[in-house]
Order: structure tokens, then C-alpha cells, then sequence
């Protein structure tokens, strides 16, 4: 048994110590946070200049798509379920935040939702199927706005009455479309920064909410929350730190092994954090502004893998391991 263990941990070694990343050849130079991995084969990506990425033969070709009259748009979240079917989102101020969807690869696009809220500033969407999905904007006029989708074409503004408040000076970061989560058939996240970092969670699709207090970082507006990634319905991880402080490795990391309701604080991300994506049970992957860490023992030690300029990561599975970020930035995770 303890051969047996010794080669294990050899070729764990060895595995982590032949993983790197390859850098993808596109034309173009667009600010890119929105990233949907749909298989090995399909990925999807989106950035600032209206600008839509896909892939549908693992990256040895990828279209720049362009949604017409977006060119001023920011596409900061994206959620693709086929090589067909996709929608995106736009944040900003009042009308600037928008959806569009798209069920020909991106050949057209159809806006779906126009923000007439003027307090509203969307973040982000999430979806537990190709019909059904919820968008978040930051707090107005104390709690957060939510859209909803059941037909995958209407939305409509979706009861927030049973969510706890937002704290003055609370909100979300739209830095990777991954402070609002969907897992499994009904269970849906929301994860905030500014003056407090908490976890907003629902298990009936935003019909009843439950908030829960984290330890990561808090109290300023570049610090809090950033990303959160659940394994399965029980475990799940959440990153963050302090945007203006990219290189600060504290309170930026933690863990839940009971659906949210509770966070464990835990170390060893090298810096502010924004993107965090589940591998498998035990391979944790994280990347931000100062680089990317790679764990393969569930989060309790890391591996600092570069220092690249990162904003979204996403897994579907080894195979399938891909991370965007600034100035047309993608890459894929190799492990040999």
C-alpha cells in the first residue's frame, strides 16, 4: 500500500508539473470576461466591442462574431448550451445593460431584454436549462433586481421579496459572469463584494432566499466576492480578494461542504482572484488578474501555475480546460 501510495503521488506530481497553458491565435484585441464551455468541442466566449467568440473543434478555429449595432457593448457573461444556442449580456447603466440570444451559431442574434430600469446595472446570468435561466443586477432601491426566462425568449422581473436586504455599499462584480450560479434542477447563488461578501442562495429558483456571511475580504469597493463554483449540490468554493490590490493573497479563498449555508476560510490562492471552476472533485482551478493556481487536493494546497492576465475560467472536465482575459486572451489547459 504505500508503493501504491508513492506512485500516486508521483504521478500526481508529475501530472501538475506537465500542465500548462496554451495561448489561442485570434484576431482580436477585446476585453474578454464571459466564457461558456459547453464540451472539448464547443466553447464559447465574449468580451468588450460587442464581440462573441466560438469554437466548435476544441479551438483549431474560432469565428469572431459580431452582434450588430453592439460595437459599444460590453459582453460580459455568456451562456451557451449547443454550437447554436447561446445568450449574452451586456452590463452597464440603464439600457446599456441588455440580453440577446442567439440559436444559429451567431449567425443572428435576437435582443430579448432591454434594462428601462435606470437604477439597474446588470451583472450577470445564469441558467438551469436552455429555457429556464435568471439575470441579476446590482441592488436597487435596497435588494437585488432579478429577471427571470421559463420559455428561453420573455422576461420578466422576478419576485425578490423574500431576499435579505442589500447592505449599503453591497453589490456584485461583473469581472467573469460568475457571481450568479445555477446548480443542479433549482438551486441558484448570488455572491456579493463592496462593504460586506455574502452568499445570497435559493433552492426553489428565487422563490425563497437564504443569505449566509463569508470571511473573504470586505469593506471597500474592489473587495469581496468574486466567483463562486459548486461541485455538486453540498461543496462548493468561492474567490475573491481586492481587484486593486492584485498580488494580495488575503482572505481571498473558501469553502462550503453544506450548500452555502456556512464558509470555511482557507489559503493558498497567489493573489486577488475572479474566476474559480471545479475540474473534478479534487482539481480546483482559479485565475485572476495576477495568474492562475491549480489544486489537485480539493483546496488545500495550490500550485501557482503563471502570471498571466486573466478573468473567467471553466471546466468540463481534463479535457476541457479553458480561461479568457485581457486583450483577446484565450487559453486552454493542457495536461499531458
Amino acid at each position: 500500500m504505500k508503493i501504491y501510495g508513492l506512485i500516486l503521488l508521483l504521478l500526481t506530481f508529475f501530472t501538475i508539473s506537465n500542465a500548462q497553458w496554451q495561448k489561442q491565435k485570434i484576431d482580436t484585441k477585446a476585453g474578454l470576461r464571459g466564457l461558456s464551455v459547453v464540451s472539448d468541442k464547443i466553447i464559447w466566449a465574449s468580451g468588450t466591442g460587442g464581440t462573441v467568440l466560438r469554437t466548435v473543434d476544441g479551438g483549431k478555429n474560432w469565428a469572431v462574431l459580431k452582434v450588430p449595432d453592439a460595437e459599444k457593448l460590453d459582453f460580459r457573461d455568456i451562456e451557451a448550451f449547443d454550437a447554436d444556442t447561446a445568450y449574452i449580456l451586456s452590463i452597464g447603466n440603464g439600457d446599456v445593460s441588455r440580453i440577446y440570444k442567439t440559436t444559429d451559431g451567431g449567425k443572428t442574434w435576437k435582443l430579448q431584454f432591454k434594462n428601462t430600469n435606470e437604477k439597474a446595472f446588470f451583472d450577470a446570468l445564469a441558467f438551469w436549462d436552455k429555457n429556464n435561466g435568471m439575470a441579476m443586477s446590482d441592488p436597487v432601491d435596497g435588494k437585488y433586481f432579478l429577471i427571470e426566462t421559463k420559455d428561453g425568449e420573455t422576461w420578466q422581473i422576478s419576485g425578490n421579496d423574500k431576499m435579505a436586504n442589500a447592505k449599503a455599499g453591497e453589490a456584485a462584480f461583473a469581472a467573469s459572469g460568475t457571481c450568479l450560479l445555477t446548480q443542479g434542477k433549482s438551486n441558484i447563488f448570488l455572491v456579493s463584494g463592496g462593504n460586506d461578501a455574502r452568499v445570497f442562495r435559493s433552492d426553489n429558483r428565487g422563490l425563497t432566499w437564504f443569505v449566509a456571511d463569508t470571511p473573504i475580504t470586505k469593506g471597500t469597493a474592489g473587495s469581496g466576492i468574486f466567483s463562486i463554483a459548486m461541485f455538486d449540490s453540498k461543496n462548493g468554493v468561492i474567490v475573491g480578494g481586492n481587484y486593486e490590490k492584485p498580488n494580495d493573497i488575503t482572505n481571498n479563498l473558501a469553502f462550503t461542504n453544506d450548500g452555502g449555508k456556512t464558509w470555511t476560510l482557507s489559503k493558498g490562492l497567489n493573489g486577488y482572484r475572479s474566476g474559480v471552476s471545479y475540474i473534478d472533485r479534487k482539481t480546483i482551478i482559479a485565475v485572476g488578474a495576477s495568474g492562475s493556481d491549480l489544486s489537485i487536493d480539493g483546496g488545500k494546497t495550490w500550485k501557482n501555475l503563471d502570471k498571466e492576465n486573466y478573468n473567467s475560467v471553466q471546466a468540463k472536465g481534463k479535457r476541457a480546460i479553458w480561461a479568457v482575459g485581457a486583450n483577446g486572451l484565450v487559453a486552454k489547459f493542457l495536461i499531458k
